[in-house]
C-alpha cells in the first residue's frame, strides 16, 4: 500500500492506495460516532457493499442504494439520501461513507456537508476517474440544467482509501475516461509524468496493477499538491480544469451521463491545446503530441457533431471560473505549464471551435 497526505492544516487526512484494501483495512479509526451509512449505487452494490461493511466493524451501519448514472445526480436523488439518513434515525455523529464513482462521491459529499448543518464522510472510490480526480480535493455537489456541478460545497472526507482491486470490473469506456484526468497532470504540471505516461499507455488500458497503482498515486500526489495551496479555488486550484470547461459544455449539450465526464475532457483538453496552439503558446508539434496521448487513451477527439460555436459559447458563459461575466479558459503556455486567462483573443477562440464543430451555426 502507498500512503499520501492531503494537508490541510486541521483538516488534512490521508490517501491510501493499493491492491486488496476493501474488506481487509479498518476504517473505524476515521469514523467518530457509531453510525455509518454507506451510500452506493444499484452497479457497485452487489460487487462491493458487502466487502465495505467489512471494514466498519462494531459499529452500526446503514446503506443507500441509489440509481446509476450522471442523470441522477440531482436534487431528486440527492434526497434518497436525506431520506435514509433521517428514518435510521441517524444523528450529527454519523459518519457518510461514498462507494462508487464521482457522481456517487459528488453526491455524498454534499449530502454530507449539508445533513444537520455538516457530518463526516469517507471516500471509497471505485472509479479511474474518481479515484485520481473526484475523491481527493473536497469538492461536492450535483447537476442543474444549465450547467454541471453549480450546486454545492467545499467538504472534506476523512479519508480516502483506492483499492485498485475495483478497477477490474469497470468497462474499457470507463478506464479511458478516467485516463483522461490522469493526463490532465501531466499537461499541467509534470512534463516527467508525461513522458512517463507515453511510455506506460498500453500497460494503463491493459490494467496492470503496478503502473495503474504508480499513476493513481502521482496524480493524487499533484492534486493534493495543489489543493493545500488553494483549498477553495481562489486562484491556482484552477489548472485543474484543464479541458473542462469545453468538456463541461459538451456534457450539458449532450444530456448528463451521454457522453462520460472523462470523455467530454478529453475531448476538451484537445480544444484547449488546440487554442493554445492558435495563440501561440504552444508549437503545432506540442499540440499533436497532446492530441496523439489523449487518443492513444482511447478518448474521443471532436465534440458531438450537433454542437455549434454558438451553443458552445453560451454553455461556457456559465462556467463556475468566469469572473464579472468574462469567460476565462485554463489554456497551456507550454506542456507541463498552464494559466487561467480572460484574455484568449475571440477570433482565436472562434478558430478553435470552427475547427471542431461540424455545424457552423
Amino acid at each position: 500500500m502507498r500512503e499520501l497526505n492531503v494537508d490541510l492544516g486541521e483538516r488534512s487526512y490521508p490517501i491510501l492506495i493499493g491492491q486488496g484494501l476493501l474488506g481487509a483495512r479498518d476504517l473505524t479509526p476515521y469514523v467518530a460516532g457509531h453510525q455509518v451509512m454507506i451510500v452506493t449505487n444499484e452497479t457497485v452494490a452487489p460487487l462491493y457493499l458487502e466487502k465495505t461493511k467489512a471494514c466498519f466493524s462494531g459499529k452500526s451501519v446503514d446503506s443507500v442504494v441509489l440509481p446509476d448514472g450522471e442523470k441522477y445526480k440531482d436534487w431528486q436523488t440527492l434526497n434518497l439520501i436525506f431520506d435514509a439518513l433521517l428514518q435510521k434515525r441517524h444523528t450529527r455523529k454519523t459518519t457518510l461513507v461514498a462507494l462508487g464513482g464521482g457522481v456517487v462521491g459528488d453526491m455524498t459529499g454534499f449530502a454530507a456537508a449539508c445533513y444537520q448543518r455538516g457530518v463526516s464522510f469517507i471516500q471509497i472510490p471505485t472509479t479511474l476517474l474518481s479515484q485520481v480526480d473526484s475523491s481527493v480535493g473536497g469538492k461536492t455537489g450535483i447537476n442543474h440544467p444549465l450547467g454541471k456541478n453549480m450546486v454545492g460545497a467545499f467538504h472534506q472526507p476523512e479519508v480516502v482509501l483506492i483499492d485498485t482491486d475495483s478497477l477490474n470490473t469497470l468497462p474499457q469506456r470507463e478506464v479511458s475516461a478516467g485516463l483522461a484526468e490522469v493526463i490532465k497532470y501531466g499537461l499541467i504540471r509534470d512534463t516527467g509524468f508525461l513522458d512517463w505516461l507515453e511510455q506506460q499507455m498500453s500497460r494503463l488500458m491493459a490494467r496492470e496493477a503496478e503502473p495503474l497503482v504508480e499513476a493513481i498515486f502521482r496524480s493524487c500526489a499533484c492534486k493534493a499538491e495543489v489543493v493545500a495551496q488553494d483549498e477553495r479555488e481562489g486562484g491556482l486550484r484552477a489548472i485543474l480544469n484543464l479541458g473542462h470547461t469545453f468538456g463541461h459544455a459538451i456534457e450539458t449539450s449532450a444530456g448528463y451521463g451521454t457522453w462520460l465526464h472523462g470523455e467530454a475532457v478529453g475531448t476538451g483538453m484537445i480544444m484547449a491545446a488546440d487554442l493554445s496552439c492558435r495563440e501561440g503558446l504552444i508549437s503545432e508539434p506540442e499540440f499533436r503530441r497532446v492530441r496523439a496521448l489523449i487518443l492513444s487513451a482511447g478518448l474521443p477527439a471532436t465534440p458531438p457533431g450537433a454542437m455549434t460555436p454558438s451553443e458552445f459559447m453560451e454553455l461556457m458563459s456559465v462556467d463556475k471560473k468566469n469572473v464579472d461575466g468574462a469567460l476565462r479558459l485554463v489554456l497551456l503556455r507550454a506542456l507541463g505549464d498552464t494559466f487561467v486567462t480572460a484574455d484568449a483573443r475571440p477570433e482565436s477562440l472562434a478558430a478553435t471551435l470552427a475547427e471542431f464543430c461540424n455545424s457552423p451555426g
